[in-house]
């Protein structure tokens, strides 16, 4: 890869952050201008798309429940919207070839459906983007999302599969088989520690998948998400997801430079691109009112709508194939990128705020609700809280020991996002409840008056900054304290109002040398 795609890749990256949008827009438009520019993309930007790909899978598979695919609001909520989505969109494809509009005047049924059915997918880099970077990924709409993608993501495998010249060899029933290696992938994660082998053998595991499926023919993608998946209880799967986060994130760089490459638009391309991009507002709405009717809380589905409110990767190779197959005209390709490229920037827009604009509309979004909405959208209460501890991972977690030791008159709670991880604290006898802190709605539940001291020991800033935000808005008048890794972090998080931030790097030394001067019977250091 030449310097001038390095230069322009980050400077368009880097400009696009400057007015606090996500770089991958800037990746998209450096693709764009590459490709004006006359570079070839080559076979060293697609290897580099194909890996980021094959391991956001990986990662995915790491984090799935995949008992949660079996609920009704991930399954139903995936194919009834997809049906519904080729059914609207095939019935308007076919009304616009009645008009005359080019490109859409020279469909037939046939290829309106296959479009439809292309546009019928959201994409799953960049809602676990938007996750990731919310640090949502374990939230009740999370796993929605993460759930409908996977079921999306099968259904464009199979598709994939049955449009190929050959067909899944007879050595495809020996995959069943896989669960039985589950230790043996185990113990060698184990076995590599926590140093730089860790990361190198999630993605040798990963591509093992991928290589697998291949010789099996079937697709390289779901055998990486099947290997993170089979890794997934495993002890040492959050700490692998984590090593990979950076090397995921650098070679899907790849990804977004290469939807600039796959053709150069016309103005009509252009033109029939966005009309595609303005039926979003439309693709967004029919989840919200599905995932409602599915019982789904008001505020889950809102954010799960507005999530998947994009074209996906998926919808390009589909179409991809329908050109290569002749089913479908070479500019549709080019339509799709464009469409694709779209979808992403108003995505992004639309998600950069999705709790605050809930917040303000949630009286109007309520009324979507059911009478009686699903067990797993309910609230637990922290009854009699005094103390609030929002995050209980490992920083959170020992707050909490520390504060129950020495502080036994207030009532000291934890509240966590993920359910797995506050089962775990409450069998150890914790009070610790599943809830969102930046939910409005959990808020307005709790008794804020009682509450003395919120601590806010989440992974994420953006989080914290997002509950702030959401505190102002509740009117609490009490203390909070915060954690923080770097030091423009913790003044932003000062000048927000917050009383007390505890910087992880800076401060965890002083706690050591204090903790280690006890041995000696010094009490404190002066």
């Amino acid at each position: 890869m030449e310097y001038s795609w390095i230069f322009i890749a980050f400077t368009f990256g880097f400009l696009v952050k400057q007015i606090n949008l996500p770089p991958l827009i800037g990746y998209l438009i450096a693709g764009y201008i590459l490709n004006i520019l006359g570079f070839d993309s080559g076979s060293s930007l697609q290897t580099l798309a194909d890996f980021g790909v094959t391991l956001l899978l990986f990662t995915i598979g790491l984090k799935l429940n995949l008992k949660s695919l079996l609920k009704p609001e991930i399954w139903a909520g995936s194919s009834v919207h997809m049906a519904a989505t080729v059914l609207l969109a095939t019935t308007v494809f076919v009304g616009l070839s009645a008009t005359g509009l080019k490109y859409f005047s020279d469909l037939n049924l046939n290829s309106a459906i296959l479009i439809a059915f292309a546009i019928s997918f959201s994409s799953t880099v960049l809602a676990v983007k938007i996750l990731e970077d919310k640090g949502e990924m374990k939230s009740r709409h999370g796993q929605i999302i993460i759930g409908i993608l996977i079921i999306q993501d099968i259904a464009a495998v199979i598709f994939l599969t049955f449009t190929t010249d050959t067909l899944p060899s007879i050595w495809a029933l020996a995959l069943l088989a896989l669960p039985l290696a589950r230790p043996l992938m185990g113990n060698i994660l184990h076995r590599t520690g926590h140093g730089e082998m860790l990361p190198l053998a999630g993605i040798f595991l990963a591509f093992s998948g991928g290589e697998l499926f291949e010789l099996a023919g079937l697709k390289a993608d779901l055998g990486a998400l099947v290997f993170g998946i089979l890794l997934s209880s495993d002890i040492k799967a959050n700490e692998l997801s984590k090593s990979l986060l950076n090397f995921k994130d650098l070679f899907l760089i790849g990804f977004f430079l290469s939807i600039g490459f796959t053709a150069l638009p016309t103005l009509d391309m252009l033109g029939t691109a966005l009309i595609l991009a303005i039926a979003l507002p439309l693709k967004s709405t029919l989840y919200f009112i599905w995932l409602t009717r599915l019982k789904l809380r008001g505020r889950s589905a809102f954010l799960t709508a507005l999530n998947l409110a994009n074209y996906s990767e998926f919808g390009l190779i589909i179409c991809s194939v329908c050109v290569m197959k002749g089913w479908l005209g070479s500019e549709w390709l080019v339509i799709m990128s464009l469409a694709v490229a779209f979808s992403f920037v108003f995505s992004t827009f639309i998600n950069a705020n999705s709790h605050l604009v809930y917040s303000r509309w949630k009286s109007f979004i309520h009324k979507f609700e059911t009478p009686v909405c699903l067990p797993e959208d309910y609230f637990d209460h922290p009854k009699g809280a005094e103390i609030l501890i929002i995050g209980m991972g490992r920083v959170g977690a020992g707050a909490y020991k520390t504060l129950t030791m020495r502080s036994s008159k207030h009532h000291i709670w934890g509240v966590d996002a993920d359910k797995q991880r506050v089962d775990i604290h409450k069998s150890s006898g914790r009070q610790v409840i599943v809830g969102d802190a930046e939910d409005a709605d959990f808020w307005d539940n709790i008794q804020l008056e009682k509450l003395k001291l919120i601590m806010l020991a989440m992974p994420s800033h953006l989080d914290m900054l997002e509950v702030l935000q959401q505190l102002n808005i509740a009117d609490y008048s009490g203390k909070v304290a915060a954690i923080a890794r770097y030091p423009d972090d913790k003044n932003e998080l000062l000048n927000k109002g917050v009383d007390v931030v505890f910087n992880l790097y800076e401060e965890a030394g002083a706690g050591f040398a204090q903790e280690s001067l006890g041995l000696l019977g010094i009490d404190a250091i002066r």
